[in-house]
């Protein structure tokens, strides 16, 4: 208990003295004052660990003093003492804030118990707030917004997101459909200076071409025949605040035209209109095509690609990131459990190696619709193989990476399929060797064995 400091506040000289040596003795720093008055001077000057304080005082007495050195110092720790304790002065000093309450005439040893019990308290305190720290840490890295996952590359794409959010910066994320780039959109808007504003979501491909640059800047009264008043479009609905163009890919050549002026000159002019408007609006694109290959192609417009190609956000696919999997599940069996009023707990030992090994080609909007399903079919506690799709429980979509052989033996081609399922096992699970074997179901000590056999051991 050495290094730690206390004031001890008690109008009896000989009472004092007493705590004084005893706690020194103790390896306490100890220095005293005579009433409330004092002790509050004495905390201005010295950021003492403890206070011990009579109750019974001249001039000031303890629960006065309790009362004005919680305001100033509302962390300290206050322990209070006195020959005339009854039960209703303990339970007042404990709702004004004290730690703990001693009644005189005391042994020297409960004055130290009580010391040492403030002490471990600090010390769970100190060490609450470290874990609360670290797992701040851990969620900022592999969580944001209401985005879920725990891989290095998601824990990447976090990082890009964290920033990007507070730069007018146009954002293109990039990635198969499903795979949460609208989400991604929100995160970074969400987290902005831009919060505050809207967020326009708009699909390129899901608006009829001859539809799309009238929502997108509006237009006058007489544009076009059915024009029977203005129609303000999404670019000034979204003024000081975030415009995210989904499939970007998909805009015709005569849009990117528009589109990139508006990018450019930060001004938009109306279907119909003779003059411009300003406006504040940041983009965010995305697209699941290849836009190097569609400008080559010529169906998307060189200067306005590289536009929007400042800041690329990558989302890779659900089969690269499979650690993600199983957090990403029950993730979504909460969610349906309150949606269905479903009880449902997890996956059994047989349907995890199962969705482990799936390719999930639709991403994770395949992966919240499968646990839908499964959540509402679950006849239990626990999703079996039953509850899950037949493609999925079959293995029928588990893709290939075995390479062609180069010999007719039986027995060597056995020995490479083997190596390879014991291998892909292994990087399924992140090396665990014990959910390995339940996948490839051969006991542990086999499975040791044999990546042994195979010069497995680094994988």
């Amino acid at each position: 208990m050495s290094g730690q400091s206390v004031l001890i506040i008690d109008d009896e000289e000989n009472m004092r003295h007493m705590l004084k040596v005893m706690l020194m003795k103790a390896g306490f720093a100890a220095e005293s004052a005579a009433n409330g008055f004092d002790g509050l001077e004495a905390m201005e000057k010295t950021g003492f660990d403890y206070i011990l304080c009579d109750i019974k005082m001249p001039r000031m007495d303890g629960m006065t003093f309790l009362k004005k050195a919680r305001e100033k110092f509302p962390e300290k720790t206050y322990i209070m003492m006195s020959a005339y304790g009854t039960m209703e002065s303990a339970v007042e000093a404990m709702k004004l804030g004290a730690y703990d309450y001693i009644s005189k005439p005391f042994k020297q040893d409960e004055v130290l118990l009580t010391l040492k019990k403030a002490e471990e308290r600090e010390r769970l305190k100190a060490e609450n707030l470290e874990l609360k720290n670290k797992i701040g840490e851990i969620d900022r890295k592999y969580s944001f917004s209401n985005i879920i996952a725990r891989s290095e590359a998601m824990a990447n794409v976090f990082d890009l997101v964290r920033k990007v959010s507070d730069h007018k910066t146009t954002v293109l994320i990039t990635g198969e459909s499903g795979t949460g780039k609208e989400l991604i959109a929100r995160a970074i808007h969400t987290s902005s200076p831009r919060a505050s504003g809207p967020m326009i979501p708009i699909n390129c491909g899901g608006i009829p071409e001859n539809l799309l640059e009238s929502e997108l800047f509006g237009y006058k009264k007489g544009a076009f025949t059915d024009a029977v008043r203005d129609k303000t479009g999404y670019f000034e609905e979204a003024d000081r605040g975030t415009l995210f163009l989904d499939e970007i890919g998909d805009l015709p050549l005569p849009l990117q035209v528009k589109l990139l002026r508006a990018l450019q000159e930060g001004e938009i002019t109306s279907l119909g209109g003779v003059s411009s408007k300003k406006i504040d609006v940041r983009v965010i694109a995305a697209t699941s095509k290849d836009m190097k290959k569609e400008v080559e192609a010529g169906r998307f417009r060189e200067d306005l690609f590289y536009r929007i190609n400042v800041m690329v956000i990558h989302l890779p696919p659900l089969r690269e990131r499979r650690g993600d999997i199983p957090l990403l599940f029950g993730y979504f069996i909460d969610m349906f459990n309150k949606k269905l009023k479903k009880n449902v707990e997890g996956l059994s030992s047989k349907a995890l190696p199962m969705l482990m090994a799936y390719s999930w080609p639709g991403n994770v909007r395949e992966l919240e619709n499968v646990t839908e399903r499964a959540v509402l079919l679950a006849q239990g506690r626990w999703i079996t193989p039953e509850d899950l799709p037949r493609n999925i429980s079959s293995g029928e979509a588990y893709p290939s990476s075995v390479e062609p052989i180069d010999t007719l033996s039986l027995k060597k081609a056995g020995k490479n399929l083997e190596r390879e399922l014991i291998g892909r096992a292994l990087a399924l699970t992140a090396g665990n060797r014990s959910q390995a074997a339940r996948i490839l179901e051969v006991s542990r000590p086999m499975l040791l064995s044999k990546i042994k056999e195979f010069g497995l051991e680094k994988k």
